[in-house]
């Protein structure tokens, strides 16, 4: 850690947090760091994408990155700047695998320290290559897909295959829209830590 830097009582808390969770994989120091952070996250995605139900995956696979790399975190900084960018980064590639109408846009986000990021995101077509590239990707993702259970295979499939809502899952699945968020959530976390090692087919 830095020892020059004057962290707030919530930064210092947070490393407490950090430690518990990361030495005794404490899972109740897990929840409260999402808990802390989980509403200012979600909005600054929301304001970037527009969309509540992207929002709310794009939320959840931050904190599915930070939590897997958070044994990586060094305290020079906060955790929340770490966070932030970690989401911000997350929903840049997100704007533009999905091509979403925005030729640039330049927006200042700012974190619980009131810290600003400002992005600029650009319209990229793909040329041939990059499309056939693309493909082979989606195919090997469906491959991973596969080894999820079943329940949890299927609803990746609906989310982001067939794009979804939730409330088009649960009706789909005549489950309620609770319990489809939590098994997503789940199903992307078993997802991940298949990828994780794949990092670069995605």
């Amino acid at each position: 850690m830095n020892k020059k830097r004057n962290f707030s009582k919530k930064a210092l808390r947070d490393f407490e947090l950090i430690d518990l969770a990361t030495t005794s994989n404490d899972q109740n120091a897990f929840k409260k760091l999402m808990d802390n952070y989980k509403s200012s996250i979600y909005f600054t995605i929301l304001k970037m994408i527009n969309n509540t139900d992207d929002a709310e995956d794009l939320t959840n696979e931050a904190f599915l990155k930070a939590f897997n790399k958070l044994n990586k975190f060094k305290k020079d900084y906060t955790f929340s700047t770490w966070l932030f960018r970690i989401a911000i980064n997350n929903t840049i590639d997100f704007i533009r695998k999905k091509k979403l109408t925005a030729i640039s846009i330049n927006r200042s986000f700012k974190n619980e320290d009131r810290k600003s990021f400002e992005m600029e995101i650009k319209d990229e077509t793909m040329n041939p290559s990059e499309k056939t590239i693309h493909k082979q990707k989606v195919h090997l993702v469906r491959k991973y897909v596969s080894k999820l259970p079943s329940k949890y295979k299927q609803l990746i499939i609906y989310r982001y295959f067939d794009e979804l809502s939730y409330k088009e899952i649960a009706k789909k699945t005549m489950s309620p829209l609770g319990t489809i968020k939590v098994q997503l959530f789940r199903a992307r976390e078993l997802l991940f830590k298949i990828l994780k090692d794949k990092k670069s087919i995605i």
